[in-house]
């Protein structure tokens, strides 16, 4: 006998809890499907741990920069209890409850499409008016010979690791990347990063890449870029990595950050209708839907793999279930690396732009040289801030910052892009003094 629900979830994530909660207030009768964890990679391995592990060094190096404040010491146990807190001790069943005591039905176990809207879950069969699929990403492991004979660390060990490693080699220099160098070298790790691409952040602009590997380095971190892994093996209690240009490492792990692949194989998606694209991702339009009542959000549309763009995902595809049917647009939506000072960007990058056929002007600033808020708030004050720009409609397409809070003073070119506010609009604003976002003006000003 099958089950039926008006929706059925597959996969908890921040997408499905959004999309779950989302129907379930709808009116909808709901059931979510979750293989482990209800929560997600977001909440017990990826964005909670890492941003709460990177918040301690990264207050420490605000005290080290700050006039007339002695240097915290460091307190690695402590830091250890409380991640264990947010990561609620990799236990679910709070969350399984809260589930249960709403009327939302929770089922234990991996889904597998025995007909385009039929699953079945341990030995349960479930049919559903509508599936939604949110079952995220898994990790890429890089071609590196011997990599099973030494010890090697996805983002989940690294983020619930239990002691901090003397020696650590980070393999791949995108976010997930920079922020375990971050957060390792602040606890005094000995970190060499390893980037195939020419540069860090590669999907950034140069000048990002430039600017995170200069951070990096001065933390510390040995970083090397247009190199690759080749090769890891064991030599008593140390792990030697060889490198492409011929060189070693010796180190005590290896940590992978070489990117992630939608985690779409083992649904049964043959029985659907739905064909994955070469990355593995479901395709989908822009009501997120892929396919007749089925839905996918998040990293297995591999359309954009963060977790704000997966819960506006989620939005999008329940409203959209629910009779307000919706559109995803995916300008000016914010994308930040947690370094030291933070990295953060948002729109198109200037090569992406001219390709695109605009006409193409930019400006960059120094924030030290331009504005007062980073000498009040750092000795030897950090910062970039970098615009693109249409110069025919005269609009903003992109922006880059690195420097003290970007993550949180990048929506006020975020929110530019996607409503398309003129340049002219943008500079009769008036930004408190002294703040970060002063600098837009000044910016704007060498554009305009």
């Amino acid at each position: 006998m099958s089950e039926f629900f008006d929706a059925i979830v597959i996969g908890t994530g921040p997408a499905g809890e959004e999309a779950a909660d989302r129907l379930h207030t709808g009116g909808r009768t709901v059931a979510v499907v979750e293989a482990e964890l209800i929560g997600g990679e977001c909440a017990y391995w990826a964005c909670i741990p890492s941003k709460t592990l990177l918040r301690t060094p990264e207050v420490r190096t605000e005290a080290d920069r700050a006039q007339g404040v002695a240097t915290p010491r460091l307190d690695w146990p402590d830091l250890r209890e409380y991640r264990d807190f947010m990561v609620r001790h990799l236990d679910d069943s709070d969350q399984v409850k809260r589930y249960a005591d709403q009327g939302i039905a929770v089922f234990k176990g991996t889904a597998v499409f025995t007909s385009p809207r039929t699953v079945t879950v341990g030995g349960r069969t479930l049919t559903g008016g509508n599936v939604l699929i949110a079952t995220g990403s898994a990790p890429v492991i890089p071609p590196i010979d011997g990599l099973a004979e030494v010890q090697v660390w996805t983002n989940r060990e690294a983020t619930t690791l239990s002691d901090i490693p003397s020696r650590a080699l980070v393999v791949g220099g995108s976010a997930v990347g920079v922020e375990l160098a971050t957060f390792l070298t602040g606890f005094g790790a000995q970190v060499t990063l390893v980037q195939s691409a020419a540069r860090l952040l590669d999907r950034e602009d140069p000048r990002v890449g430039e600017l995170v590997s200069a951070q990096l380095r001065e933390a510390g971190v040995q970083v090397h870029t247009s190199t690759t892994a080749t090769r890891a093996r064991r030599d008593g209690a140390d792990t030697v990595v060889t490198l492409d240009d011929g060189s070693q490492v010796n180190v005590d792990v290896i940590i992978l950050g070489a990117g992630r692949r939608p985690r779409t194989g083992q649904l049964g998606l043959h029985n659907t209708g739905i064909t994955v694209d070469q990355r593995g991702a479901i395709p989908v339009d822009g009501c997120c839907r892929a396919g007749d009542g089925l839905w996918a959000v998040g990293d297995v549309t591999a359309v954009m793999p963060f977790t704000h763009v997966a819960t506006y995902q989620a939005r999008v595809a329940a409203d959209t279930i629910l009779g307000r049917n919706r559109t995803a647009n995916y300008e000016g939506i914010p994308r930040v690396v947690f370094g030291d000072p933070e990295i953060a960007a948002v729109g198109l990058t200037a090569e992406q732009a001219r390709n695109a056929g605009y006409d193409v002007m930019t400006a960059e600033l120094d924030l030290a040289e331009t504005i007062a808020r980073p000498w009040t708030f750092e000795k030897n004050p950090r910062g970039t801030l970098g615009l693109v720009a249409d110069r025919s409609s005269q609009r903003l397409l992109g922006a880059y910052a690195v420097a003290p809070l970007a993550s949180e003073w990048i929506h006020q070119s975020a929110q530019a892009i996607r409503v398309r506010i003129p340049i002219d609009v943008l500079l009769d604003q008036v930004a408190q003094f002294p703040t970060y976002s002063e600098a837009y003006l000044a910016a704007l000003e060498v554009l305009h």
